[in-house]
């Protein structure tokens, strides 16, 4: 039975930072590193067929880290657009308290917190989750169906958005639920795909 296991990127500079980074490629702090490299020791006695990530240089170094804490740097490594993180539109490189000055705390709590409502020029999650399943469709669901072991690392809202067709969620549902960054969350599938049991490690 196929294994599906789902990593945030650590921790990242505009994390650190508490800046809106969305598609912005900023790279891993210390402390994110430190992550990668636990999640890694976590994830040693796992065996992945494959491996998916953004294109985004934070969630690539934390599986870069991954792989070679796990001793599994020649897997084929499968990169695209389509696992990004949200993207932010002009909220990018805003610092998130200036952004509250700029446009009120209920304003900015609405855009990160609804489902289908973006920030201006952005992606709202509902956005995010209309290019990710059809990727996660194409390319990740035949792989698992064919009883290989996969590994996605990408981002809080990517990921989410996979979390919330997995686990079959509503909208007010999946807006409660966070991802921590650099910790992996494991699927145990069946056959068919469906979820035997969830659970961070």
């Amino acid at each position: 039975m196929p294994t599906l296991v789902l990593v945030r990127h650590g921790q990242s500079e505009w994390n650190l930072q508490n800046k809106f980074t969305g598609w912005v490629d900023v790279d891993l702090t210390e402390k994110g590193v430190a992550e990668a490299k636990n999640a890694g020791e976590k994830l040693e006695d796992f065996q992945f067929a494959t491996a998916f990530s953004s294109v985004l240089k934070r969630a690539n170094r934390t599986l870069d880290i991954i792989l070679e804490e796990t001793s599994q740097r020649g897997i084929p490594v499968i990169k695209d657009e389509a696992l990004n993180e949200r993207m932010y539109g002009d909220l990018q490189g805003m610092d998130k308290d200036e952004a509250r000055e700029k446009f009120g705390a209920d304003q900015i709590l609405e855009w990160r917190r609804s489902y289908d409502i973006p920030p201006p020029n952005g992606e709202s999650l509902k956005d995010t989750r209309e290019r990710v399943l059809p990727f996660y469709k194409e390319n990740i669901e035949p792989m698992l169906k064919a009883g290989n072991n996969i590994l996605v690392v990408a981002h809080g809202n990517s990921l989410r958005s996979l979390v919330m067709f997995m686990e079959d969620l509503s909208p007010e549902e999946i807006l409660k639920r966070e991802i921590p960054t650099g910790s992996p969350y494991v699927y145990d599938l069946d056959d068919n795909i469906n979820v035997i049991s969830a659970e961070f490690i």
